[in-house]
């Protein structure tokens, strides 16, 4: 059963419809799966980890993690920051490289490409 949603913020979370997603983020976490962002962005300021902390339980940039995205242990590593094992996680990313690296990483993968098909896709795996 999948329990974890792990998200990509560049590309995924800024794209044009991407308060689609963070509705769905919102949502997922009151139904109880655990949430995290994954970035290979050296870190973001208090303000912006507060901001982000109303959607995702767990924040990993790859800059404090020490290892960065494709590497399966970034994967690793948000997935133990949510308590959960890799293949009960889904990776989301514009990626394709990340998302294999996730899947690597025991995790689903789902390539992001444009908000309704990432989210129908979503429903099915959180079905």
């Amino acid at each position: 059963m999948l329990k974890g949603l792990l998200v990509d913020y560049a590309g995924v979370l800024t794209d044009p419809d991407a308060h689609l997603l963070f509705d769905y983020l919102h949502a997922a976490r009151a139904r109880g799966t655990r949430t995290a962002l994954v970035s290979n962005a050296p870190g973001a300021a208090p303000g912006a980890k507060a901001a982000l902390g109303e959607y995702f339980d767990a924040l990993v940039f790859s800059g404090e993690a020490g290892v960065a995205k494709p590497a399966r242990g970034i994967y690793l590593v948000a997935a133990e920051r949510l308590g959960l094992a890799a293949p009960s996680c889904v990776f989301v990313d514009d990626a394709e490289r990340n998302v294999r690296g996730a899947v690597e990483a025991g995790m689903v993968g789902v390539h992001h490409v444009a908000v309704p098909e990432t989210l129908a896709e979503l429903a099915v795996l959180f079905s």
